[in-house]
């Protein structure tokens, strides 16, 4: 088990149209670390958004595989990710974008 802190846990915040959907509903998605794990991720969350006093309730892996792209005759394959959809109670909310 490796030492992560919370910002080397989660890399970036997912921002799709189902993210968008999942956020509504007290869910939100990021994609973090390889080596991490689910309560290193629910540590890290509710360490790197302390401020909002958040509490997870849930957490869920997601291996996301680099699908072969085509461009001509070269082929190329995007790496491989992890992303987590992390719960929150359902009276608290993040606001991912209030810093851009």
């Amino acid at each position: 088990m490796s030492n992560l802190d919370a910002w080397s846990t989660i890399i970036r915040p997912v921002v799709s149209e189902k993210s968008t959907v999942l956020g509504d509903q007290g869910k939100y998605v990021f994609e973090v670390a390889p080596s991490a794990n689910k309560i290193q991720i629910k540590h890290a969350v509710e360490e790197a958004f302390s401020n909002k006093k958040v509490h997870v309730l849930a957490v869920k892996i997601v291996h996301v595989s680099g699908k072969e792209r085509r461009s001509g005759r070269s082929v190329g394959i995007p790496r491989s990710w992890k992303k987590a959809i992390v719960t929150l109670q359902a009276s608290q909310l993040l606001d991912l974008f209030e810093v851009v």
